[in-house]
């Protein structure tokens, strides 16, 4: 127990200062920052899911003594107790009714990513009251915010009128991104949760300390709830107010988890296939270099939800390869 505490104090110290790192401005620090949950990963799968946690509380006491009271909360609901849930439940196993299977049957991912999705959107969701009961303050607390960011871009005094070089009307810039912003951080902290546990899955393994095998990401399936859930929260923007704004954020989450499965699908299926690597790169750089891509493996991973691509593909092609990638 000394051990796993000594192990949580320096994970949390690490995941305070990556978290702290975006002080300085840097372009490297913002990477840094969303690798902040990292630490907290690591010592959750490699030694105990106590270990992450008290690495979360460290991290968030640590960042409050240095910047303040709001980054405890910030840190602790935005990072650490995300962090430690995962690795919490990446660790969660049952006796396999297989022996085939090594004994256990370990928590699956598809039921990891769905959950990344939630924390994702809870994240978000949690910093709404911060800046206004009701739709109408929220809007005018996220327009206030922006048009001081675009002011100190552009290095415009607030008795100037506003001004964007190449756009008539900065209003209509400010309320798209009032708009767009909540869901694309929800999408953006969604998929950071995914890579970090997937990263601090692949450290652990490498250190020989991953208790868990090595799931079938490929092949990995989503809970049974979790179109009934997208289902909901689709239905939940059309509701006014904040509720249609929770609904937003909600469903982008939720449709990133998908578009993380078109890509499962992606792999699965272009296992027996000639120039599978050409083709897994081409999709990953377009949707990193372009992103509306993303939109293709969103419908892929629906559409094998609903009529189970993967496994009429294993029908035709026979047993996949021994490759999880």
């Amino acid at each position: 127990m000394v051990l796993n505490a000594l192990i949580g104090l320096g994970a949390g110290i690490a995941a305070a200062l990556l978290f702290a790192s975006v002080a300085s401005g840097s372009l490297l620090s913002i990477f840094l920052f969303y690798l902040s949950a990292l630490p907290i990963l690591i010592a959750a799968l490699g030694w105990s899911h106590w270990s992450a946690l008290i690495a979360a509380i460290a991290a968030a006491v640590g960042l409050t003594a240095v910047f303040g009271a709001f980054f405890f909360f910030a840190f602790l609901f935005g990072v650490g107790l995300p962090a430690w849930w995962l690795g919490y439940l990446a660790l969660l196993a049952r006796p396999a009714a297989a022996p085939e299977s090594g004994g256990f049957e370990w928590y699956p991912p598809g039921h990891l990513v769905m959950w990344a999705a939630l924390l994702g959107a809870f994240a978000i969701v949690a910093a709404i009251p911060h800046l206004g009961a009701d739709e109408e303050s929220f809007n005018a607390a996220l327009k206030s915010g922006f048009e001081r960011i675009i002011r100190l871009q552009t290095r415009t005094p607030t008795d100037v009128p506003l001004e964007l070089p190449g756009l008539a009307d900065p209003k209509r810039v400010i309320d798209f991104l009032v708009m767009a912003v909540p869901p694309a951080a929800a999408v953006l902290t969604t998929i950071v949760h995914i890579l970090n546990l997937w990263l601090a899955g692949r450290i652990v393994k490498v250190s020989g300390r991953l208790k868990r095998s090595w799931p079938d990401i490929p092949a990995m399936v989503f809970p049974s709830y979790a179109p009934a859930l997208l289902a909901i929260s689709i239905a939940g923007t059309f509701l006014p107010g904040l509720a249609g704004i929770v609904g937003g954020i909600m469903s982008a989450s939720l449709l990133m988890a998908y578009a993380v499965l078109g890509f499962a699908v992606l792999h699965a299926v272009s296992r027996n296939m000639a120039g599978r690597s050409f083709i897994l790169a081409g999709a990953y750089a377009l949707v990193l270099v372009l992103g509306w891509p993303v939109l293709a493996m969103m419908l892929l991973g629906l559409i094998d939800s609903t009529l189970g691509i993967r496994r009429r593909s294993g029908i035709k092609r026979g047993p996949p390869a021994a490759n999880h990638s």
